[in-house]
């Protein structure tokens, strides 16, 4: 049942500052409490131009919240004896073996050295198994030569997702397995490992586990052709770096960003569409201790481990545009360590994920309750608005949601 509660309102007020200004097309959110979706409101548009309302089945490219769907189905091979953390990767992708290792501060791919160790499959659910992105530091060598092997950001569409991992491996890796933090194409890399492990397509592989059964069918690596006309259109803002500036332009279609058809490259780290009901649903499953409406997906020790810090010690999680003070990493979420001077004391423990393109989803056990707010603004990950509802949220919370 919907809770009246005049902290909620404040969120729809707020939500909808942001999009009276510009900063984003329209905000679909909703809070939950334990398992139950107490408020939700859509509001603003699914497409601007034609005054097209956001609506509560709207679809919404969710990039990155990708890696939290394919860390989970991962996670249920585990369970099903099919790997171990501590395996080498190489034992199941075989191009990963004899990696080298970028020198501290190499000029060139050249200049590298032989891995003190191979990289291993609970490093790459936690960014720490050594790979990059082509984003992270476009100036930097690895992101260069991701770049230029056609690897970085949300490329790789030319290829698939087989031919994309062995690109990946031929590459030298930006420091030595499991001694730093950075984000990269690990998740992608564990797509791969559940094509091998399961003996099926990515798509096919994730459906068949996690999507059927939850009932998620509005969740995967295209918009069928009759829901295309849910699809949200794409935003740009017209100042990228000036994120409280108003002013959006739809982006032009493109391959990466279509969603139109199944693509040959299936990314596991940020390739699917889904909706809020369908997002939701799985994280109630998951605060749900890993079960949903008699099916148990994820065992709760092995969810209480995806939320434990597996990052060496003294490492963290480090952005260098976007800081996230207090948090590391567990097996395909960030986690909250210590919250800031500006974040509520409920935020301890926090585990969380979201999308370049403006989709967030965190949970927060102290205080029971959890938070999605999907926008489709490219960047939308890490933006002020995402932040405000939280904050918002969370301060209902403190006022006895």
């Amino acid at each position: 049942m919907e809770v009246e509660n005049k902290m909620l309102t404040k969120i729809d007020e707020a939500m909808q500052r942001y999009i009276d200004e510009a900063i984003v097309p329209g905000v679909s959110f909703l809070i939950l409490k334990d398992t139950e979706i107490i408020y939700e409101r859509h509001l603003g548009f699914a497409n601007i131009e034609s005054k097209a309302p956001l609506s509560a089945d709207a679809i919404f490219r969710i990039a990155s919240n990708t890696k939290l769907i394919t860390s989970v189905v991962l996670m249920m091979l585990y369970e099903q004896g099919k790997f171990g953390l501590d395996d080498g990767v190489h034992h199941y992708l075989p191009a990963f073996g004899d990696m080298t290792v970028l020198r501290p501060n190499a000029k060139s791919l050249d200049d590298v050295e032989s891995a003190e160790s191979p990289m291993t499959i609970r490093q790459l659910l936690s960014h720490s198994a050594g790979l990059s992105y082509g984003f992270v530091e476009p100036e930097s060598v690895i992101d260069q030569a991701y770049n230029a092997a056609g690897l970085g950001g949300l490329g790789g569409t030319e290829v698939d997702l087989a031919a994309y991992t062995d690109a990946v491996a031929n590459l030298p890796l930006a420091y030595q397995p499991g001694s730093n933090w950075r984000y990269s194409v690990a998740t992608d890399i564990c797509g791969r490992l559940i094509e091998v492990l399961s003996g099926k397509r990515l798509d096919q592989a994730i459906d068949d586990l996690l999507l059927q059964p939850l009932g998620m069918a509005d969740t995967g690596f295209y918009v069928k052709p009759e829901n295309r006309d849910r699809l949200c259109t794409l935003y740009a803002p017209l100042e990228p770096f000036k994120p409280m500036q108003g002013g959006l332009q739809a982006m032009p279609a493109s391959a990466d960003f279509s969603a139109d058809e199944r693509p040959r490259f299936l990314s596991g780290g940020g390739g699917m569409v889904s909706t809020l009901h369908d997002y939701a649903r799985f994280i109630q499953m998951i605060v749900n201790q890993g079960q949903w409406q008699g099916h148990q997906y994820l065992l709760p020790e092995t969810l209480r481990l995806m939320r434990e810090n597996q990052l060496a010690e003294g490492v963290s999680v480090n952005f260098p545009f976007w800081p996230m003070p207090g948090t590391v990493f567990g097996l395909g979420f960030a986690v909250k360590q210590k919250p800031d001077a500006q974040e509520s004391k409920l935020a301890v423990n926090e585990y969380h994920w979201g999308g370049l393109l403006g989709t967030h989803s965190w949970i927060a056990p102290e205080a029971g309750v959890s938070g999605l707010c999907f926008t489709q603004r490219m960047p939308g990950f890490w933006h002020p608005f995402s932040h405000e509802f939280k904050h918002l949220v969370y301060a209902a919370a403190e006022a006895g949601l």
